[in-house]
Formats: structure tokens, C-alpha cells, sequence
């Protein structure tokens, strides 16, 4: 062959075996090994052959690129090649004949050997075989290479990796494995190929069906394009194996809005293949100890999915924020996630800082389209769990309803949840579900609690335990309530302030009992109840302290917590202060040296919001 000669040099394609090869041609390889009497080459995982040292003309190291001709292909499959060193050629890659099947058509095929082409989504090193997590536009199964018990096989493949896989359709326990034959890489041309193929793909099936809304509302028809852009987020997340990290405010609203989407997720995670306890380690739910996503709730979250992605090969997380993550509080944490790569989804209702959206890819919050906090987080994702999965429906449309009297809405919406909760949960059902979730999570401190969680929420089917349960709960704690009342409203202090509101004051450290049901910021809120009913008609504000924070109720006053606290904090010099919540309804903290002054600087603040 002449080194002038504008040469073509075959790419054998990674799925393709000794009927692609044809004498006379010359072929890319890699060097395998070396004997007395030549060179092995492999022109991919499946096919090898020899050059006879005759044949040889440069010198080669283990793994080095080499062009070979094929002189020969004898009876009992061996290949006789010769090296060639063309100075110009271009390469094209032979494509297997065999057509490649979607991961959805495996059922169909046990007993056969396929082609499948998609992403490794996962490598799950095992005592025995390697276990690769396919995805493709159709769905998700696992393909299980051995080499030797307990080493990894195909170590050149990483996640993210578009693959070529030729294997055996087999089905143990109940579940589709396909039993590698051989597993590489795709070259760029062909992977860029595959990969556009299962984007668009995957991109059309994570749209969400466009369902009405279960009630009326004016707020969620203007805020469908954003909660849809979260249904899809989610969706393309379960159906591409990216674990989903959901972290919720730890109240009824929060767990409400948290379930209805847990249920979704896991239940469409179910649908789309994989391991059969896929639900367990792609979806993790965890409450929030703040009423933001805090620096401890990202280093925890990190420091899991870290390990997760060393040990068992899996993808980095997506972050679903909810009741939560609205904030400028949030923005430490977030900043964490971006270095990281971590997509971050926010669905809340209390009052937006913009700050936030710069590290957001979905954010869902009715104070975008002129709605407020009375849309409780329980109603948006409950709504958005339909859109992830509309089968979820009847399992979970009473949820809004029960976060509806949990979060003390007053919004229209809370009405119509009701109506649609009826008959089967009246609304002293909902308000006493809310009150046995607050009371629960309280003992489960920040575990996720699931299956209890489903058993109060009557997720599980058992009605009749859901009722003894639930209506045990709420015994103890009105109890614990009750209890916690009688300490503390003899020691409510009260005064007027300048613009007519009554301003109530109680020290929750020293007059309450502490480390027991209800905390601090629930002992306020029942004070701020009875207090309520004692002066029908007039503005109230409830202020529960403690050493270091300050827990605000508000009826008939229109304050702005989060704008306060950080007039506050520029104010006060020293003072620590942050916190947030909804305009009338929040925590604040601070250095205890400095209490007198915030409380004071913040009474005042009180005294001149309008009424």
C-alpha cells in the first residue's frame, strides 16, 4: 500500500462480531498482548486476531492503536492480519447488523441474545458480577458482567458512558437481567448518535399529561408552566436513574407536600424496570431541622451522595425542596450544590428572595403570579405529584385538604380541598390527621418515618388502623398540649402597642416544658389560638422567646417577617440575626447577649405595621 493513498480504515463497532469482518480489509485496533510469534490485536471486545511477527513493522506497547489488514479468515474463526502504516487515511465505523431492541421489548425476549444501545446510569460492584444500570428511551434494566467473583468488569466503562451491550435475556427473582456478553463504549460518532436518540426520546416522555387541577384556582392556572417544568424535572430524573434527594419542611403542610410527591416518585420508579428495591435507594426522603435547606441538611445530603456514587456507582443526586428553600437562608447550602453539580428544585410558599433562582432549575412559589402562603405547599405538591404520575390520584387528593387546616389557610382553595376530601375526611379528619403528623414527627425527630407516615395519612389501605392510630395520637397530643397550656398562660405578658395591635409575650424557655411535645414554636402557635378566640375582631401578635429566638404569630396585622429581619440585621450591629418565614408567621434568631435589644427593636417594628 502506497503512504499517499487516501486509505479507508474500518471502525469495528463495538456490538459487532466476526460476520462484520471482511478479508482484505484494513481495520483500527488496539494492541491486546504480545507472543514469540506476533502480536494479538482486538479490533473490539468481541473480535481479536494475530499479526505474525513477520507481519509486523513498527514497534507497539500494550494498548497502542494499530492499523491491521485482514489477510485471512480461517474455518475455525482465527484472523490473520498484517500491520499497515498509511500516512492518509479516514476512518468509518461498521455498524452490526443486528438491530438494536429498546429495553421495554426485554420481556419479550428471554432466552435470546439482543443488542441494546443506552447510558450506564449505574455500576454496582457485587461479590460476584458487575451489575451496569441501563437506561435507554424506553425504560431502565440491569445488565450483569463477570469476569472474576468480585472484580469489576468492563473497567473502562464509567457512568455516563454511552454502551453497546450484546447479552443473554434472562429473568431471576422475578426480575429482566440481560447476561453480558460483551459490553464497550460506542465511538463518538455513534454514541453522540444514541445519545441525541434517547434525549429526544426521553425529553417527549417526561412531558406531564396536561390535567385539569383538582379545584379551581386561578393562582395554579397561572403557575401550571412552572409546576409542569418540576413534573418533568422529576420525571426525567426517575426515568434517567438519577437518585431524587427530597428535603421538607417538618410540619403536617411540609410531610403533606412531601408524600404526595414521594408517592408519585417511587410508584412511576416502579413502573420503569431496574432493581426491585429501586425505590429505596433512588428516593430518599428527610425533613429539615430549619425552615430552610440549612448547611447541615446539604453536608449530610452531600456526604451520602458522595459515598453512594463510590460505593454502589450511583449518580449524583437532583435536590426537590419543599415547604421550603425560598430564601436567602438558603443560599449557603445552594452554593454547595453548584460547586457540586447538584440540580435543585424548589416548590414553596413562603415569600421569595430572588436570590435563590440563580441556582434553581425549577422554582415553584405563588408569590410569582400575585398568590401568597395561603397556597400551602401540601396543595402544590400534591398537584405536581398528578402531574409526575396521574395513577397516584386517588391515593392522594385528600392530602391539600389535611395541609390546608395544618397550615391554617385561609385561602379559597382551602374550601375546595375540603369539599373535595368529603365524605370520606371531614374537616375535623383533616385537623386531626395535621395534629397527629406534627405530633409524630416530633418523636421521629428528622427521620423520614415513611411507613408510619403512610399509616397516619392513610396511605397503606388499612383505614381501620389508620383511625385507632391517628385517634391515639391526637389523644396524647392534646394531652401534651393541654398540659403544656396550663404552665404557660398564666405567664403571657401583654401590652398595646402604638397602632392598636395587642402584643402578647412568653418566655418558652423558662415557663414552658421543654424537650417535649409541643416545641417552642407549636407552644406559641396554641397560645396564639386561645389568645385569638379571647379577642375576637382585634389584632393580635403572639411573641414566644426563648434565649437566642423568637417564634411571631399574627392575626390582623400585616407584618413582613423576612423584610424585618434583615432591617435587623443591618440595624443592630452584633445582633446575629436571621431567620424568615411568611409575613405573618415566623421565627427569628440571634446571640443571646443580644435578646433585650432585638426583641425590643423588633416590638417596635410590630407596632408599625399597618393593621
Amino acid at each position: 500500500m502506497s503512504d499517499t493513498t487516501d486509505t479507508i480504515v474500518y471502525r469495528l463497532g463495538a456490538n459487532c462480531d466476526l460476520e462484520e469482518v471482511e478479508e482484505g480489509k484494513a481495520y483500527l485496533g488496539r494492541v491486546q498482548g504480545f507472543a514469540n510469534f506476533g502480536v494479538f490485536v482486538q479490533l473490539n471486545d468481541r473480535v481479536k486476531g494475530l499479526v505474525h511477527k513477520s507481519n509486523v513493522k513498527m514497534q507497539h506497547t500494550e494498548r497502542d492503536p494499530i492499523i491491521v489488514r485482514v489477510l485471512q479468515i480461517r474455518s475455525n474463526g482465527n484472523i490473520d492480519l498484517e500491520e499497515e502504516t498509511p500516512t492518509v487515511y479516514h476512518t468509518q465505523t461498521v455498524v452490526k447488523k443486528t438491530p438494536t431492541i429498546r429495553l421495554s421489548e426485554l420481556g419479550k425476549k428471554i432466552g435470546r441474545t439482543v443488542l441494546i444501545e443506552g447510558e450506564v446510569a449505574q455500576i454496582k460492584q457485587t461479590s460476584g458480577p458487575t451489575i451496569f444500570t441501563l437506561v435507554d428511551e424506553s425504560g431502565t434494566e440491569n445488565a450483569a458482567a463477570f469476569i472474576e467473583a468480585g472484580v469489576r468488569a468492563y473497567p473502562e466503562v464509567q457512568i455516563g458512558d454511552i454502551v453497546g451491550v450484546i447479552g443473554e435475556v434472562m429473568q431471576r427473582n422475578n426480575q429482566l437481567q440481560i447476561e453480558v456478553a460483551s459490553l464497550a463504549a460506542l465511538e463518538p460518532e455513534d454514541a453522540a448518535r444514541v445519545r441525541a436518540r434517547i434525549d429526544q426520546a426521553l425529553d417527549e416522555r417526561a412531558e406531564p399529561e396536561d390535567l385539569p387541577f383538582l379545584v379551581e384556582s386561578e393562582v395554579f392556572e397561572k403557575l401550571k408552566p412552572a409546576m409542569r417544568n418540576v413534573a418533568k424535572q422529576i420525571r426525567k430524573a426517575v426515568f434517567t436513574a438519577q437518585p431524587i434527594i427530597l428535603r421538607h419542611h417538618a410540619d403536617a403542610d411540609g410531610i403533606c407536600a412531601a408524600v404526595a410527591v414521594e408517592t408519585a416518585v417511587t410508584a412511576l420508579i416502579r413502573e420503569s424496570g431496574g432493581d426491585f428495591d429501586a425505590e429505596y435507594f433512588l428516593f430518599k426522603r428527610a425533613p429539615s431541622k430549619a425552615p430552610f435547606y440549612e448547611i447541615e441538611d446539604i453536608t449530610r445530603d452531600l456526604d451520602f451522595a458522595l459515598k453512594d456514587n463510590v460505593r454502589y456507582g450511583q449518580k449524583m443526586p437532583m435536590i426537590l425542596l419543599m415547604d421550603n428553600g425560598s430564601t436567602e437562608e438558603d443560599e449557603p447550602s445552594m452554593k454547595v450544590t453548584k460547586i457540586y453539580g447538584l440540580p435543585v428544585l424548589v416548590v414553596d410558599h413562603h415569600h421569595p428572595d430572588e436570590i435563590v433562582d440563580q441556582y434553581l432549575v425549577g422554582h415553584v412559589n405563588p408569590y410569582h403570579v400575585g398568590g401568597d402562603f395561603g397556597i400551602t405547599a401540601g396543595m402544590l405538591g400534591t398537584e405536581i405529584a398528578r402531574m409526575i404520575n396521574p395513577d397516584v390520584e386517588e391515593q392522594i387528593k385528600h392530602l391539600p385538604a389535611i395541609a390546608a387546616v395544618g397550615d391554617r389557610s385561609e385561602a379559597p382553595e382551602r374550601a375546595r380541598y375540603l369539599e373535595l376530601a368529603a365524605p370520606a375526611y371531614t374537616e375535623q379528619d383533616c385537623k386531626d390527621i395535621a395534629l397527629a403528623l406534627d405530633y409524630e414527627q416530633f418523636w421521629l425527630r428528622f427521620n423520614d418515618g415513611r411507613e408510619i407516615v403512610k399509616d397516619i395519612v392513610n396511605l397503606t389501605g388499612n383505614t381501620e388502623r389508620h383511625r385507632q392510630f391517628v385517634a391515639l395520637l391526637v389523644a396524647e397530643a392534646n394531652r401534651a398540649i393541654d398540659e403544656q397550656m396550663a404552665a404557660v398562660m398564666p405567664h403571657v405578658v401583654s401590652r398595646v402597642l402604638p397602632n392598636g395591635a395587642n402584643l402578647f409575650m412568653l418566655d418558652v424557655e423558662i415557663y414552658a416544658h421543654r424537650f417535649t411535645f409541643p416545641p417552642p414554636g407549636k407552644t406559641s402557635g396554641e397560645v396564639h389560638d386561645r389568645l385569638v378566640q379571647q379577642h375576637p375582631g382585634e389584632p393580635v401578635v403572639t411573641l414566644g422567646f426563648g434565649p437566642d429566638f423568637a417564634v411571631l404569630r399574627s392575626k390582623g396585622v400585616m407584618m413582613n417577617i423576612p423584610q424585618m429581619v434583615r432591617e435587623l440585621r443591618q440595624e443592630i450591629i452584633g445582633g446575629g440575626v436571621n431567620g424568615g418565614g411568611h409575613l405573618v408567621v415566623g421565627s427569628i434568631k440571634f446571640v443571646e447577649g443580644m435578646r433585650d435589644a432585638v426583641l425590643e427593636a423588633l416590638i417596635e417594628k410590630i407596632g408599625q405595621a399597618p393593621i
